[in-house]
């Protein structure tokens, strides 16, 4: 079966890897501006005065925003997740080649674990705006909160590890 697939989707090896790069530089890039001179500048101004509502009240708007423009980036990454294996098999990968398991090891401990509770911050059980239409003020900060930290901690990581990925990917050092 999977030699069947790999002769199959060989012809369109290009095809799919350039839906791979155009759904990857959607999934790096749709969120890092509005999160880099928007959202951050924001969050360090609330933190300076966090007992001010007016500065409050843009940071949640902010985060909302963040939370829509996120939506994007959620789109790629299942793409990602479905033509990344697709070129596997058309290019005839395997985890023999270091740079191929290397980039693996990234998108099953790192991305993964990132996405899964990106997805749940921004649209799930601690979507703000969800939380803010309910009436639930406490869950409502809380989950600011959370995102917040969650950013702090991810954002450096992301940082590192999505250009190491795409290094591997086009120098295939090892």
């Amino acid at each position: 079966m999977t030699e069947f697939l790999a002769s199959a989707l060989a012809p369109y090896y290009m095809q799919i890897k350039f839906l791979h790069l155009v759904f990857a530089a959607m999934w790096l890039f749709s969120t890092s501006v509005a999160f880099r001179f928007f959202l951050f500048p924001i969050f360090l101004e609330w933190q300076k005065d966090p007992e001010s509502i007016d500065k409050a009240r843009l940071r949640n708007w902010a985060m909302e925003r963040f939370d829509d423009g996120a939506i994007l980036e959620h789109v790629a990454f299942p793409i990602l997740l479905i033509t990344g294996p697709l070129m596997m098999l058309a290019g005839g990968w395997s985890a023999e080649q270091g740079w191929f398991a290397m980039k693996m090891v990234m998108v099953v401990l790192v991305f993964l674990p990132i996405e899964i509770l990106d997805y749940y911050l921004a649209h799930f059980t601690l979507n703000k705006e969800r939380l803010r239409l309910a009436g639930d003020a406490e869950g409502y900060e809380n989950a600011m909160h959370f995102h917040w930290w969650f950013l702090v901690v991810s954002s450096p990581i992301v940082m590192t590890t999505i250009p190491y990925t795409i290094y591997l990917v086009v120098v295939k050092p090892f």
